[in-house]
């Protein structure tokens, strides 16, 4: 049964991908349909996440652009991003407080999701961030209050990446006991360079997880060599509570990094091994 939820989870699964220089070389090493979601931040702009969106929609792709609160300047701004999305056949979305100063009147995810009710109800999707092993300047209490009021509007959560299956287990766990009922996207590393992994790993908080990995090297996967990460032995790690009906883990989303083509490798490579045992 855990070997079939595994297979079935990484049979299709989300890639993220950020709005950089070399995204679109990068896409096209990408499944046709496949479901992609686009990054956000201060420096790029919501224009850059949107302009990525538009032309992975255009190629054929289910995207899901990050949407980061602080990034709008206003009512009229988010009315003509959701325009925007709507018209170019976009139908989901991720919902993110973003980095950075507030550029205008919403400062977290949840007072987006109220405002983007009234506008955003043909949206079939609407994606919300979690954080197994917490958030480097916000509360548990906070995170999990949060959680349980975003739930009225989105769809599904997104956990933040971890290397500890221990901790995610617990954290599931913990919010299923909490009552919250989101279904998971399950947030995993594509195939990285180990030294870029750490750096990431340190920049969005996860030290503690960033020091179990190191101490794990078992974790570092049997299906990649030469100094990269991969998530299977992870995957592996978390098969009992991925096969767990209660934990509802719904989708695998990989955050590539942009590094598309080896991830897509090596998710084909443990599929195969997984249908093959």
């Amino acid at each position: 049964m855990m070997t079939k939820a595994l297979a079935a989870l990484l049979s299709n699964p989300i890639y993220e991908l950020v709005p950089i220089r070399g995204m679109e070389e990068a896409a096209a090493a990408l499944p046709s349909h496949a479901s992609v979601t686009v990054t956000a931040s201060p420096r790029l702009g919501i224009g850059a996440t949107l302009d990525a969106a538009e032309w992975l929609a255009a190629h054929g792709h289910d995207v899901s652009p990050h949407i980061a609160a602080r990034s709008i300047h206003d009512r009229a701004h988010l009315a003509d991003i959701v325009a925007r999305i709507r018209n170019a056949g976009i139908r989901k979305a991720f919902i993110v407080g973003g980095d950075g100063d507030a550029v205008g009147e919403f400062r977290d995810g949840l007072t987006l999701l109220q405002a983007l009710e009234p506008l955003g109800g043909w949206l079939e999707e609407i994606g919300v961030p979690s954080y197994p092993e917490g958030h480097p300047t916000i509360t548990d209490s906070v995170l999990l209050n949060d959680l349980r009021a975003k739930q009225r509007f989105a769809h599904a959560m997104t956990t933040q990446m971890s290397f500890n299956p221990q901790a995610v287990t617990t954290w599931i766990r913990g919010v299923r006991d909490a009552g919250i009922t989101l279904p998971i996207h399950l947030g995993v590393p594509g195939v990285l360079p180990l030294r870029k992994l750490m750096t990431i790993a340190a920049r969005i908080g996860v030290a503690d997880s960033t020091r179990y990995l190191l101490k794990h090297r078992s974790l570092l996967g049997h299906l990649v060599q030469g100094g990269t990460f991969g998530a299977d032995a992870l995957l592996t790690g978390l098969g009992s509570t991925i096969a767990d009906p209660r934990a509802n883990i719904r989708a695998l989303h990989l955050f590539t990094m942009n590094q598309v083509a080896e991830t897509v490798e090596w998710q084909r490579a443990m599929l195969s091994e997984l249908r093959s045992a």
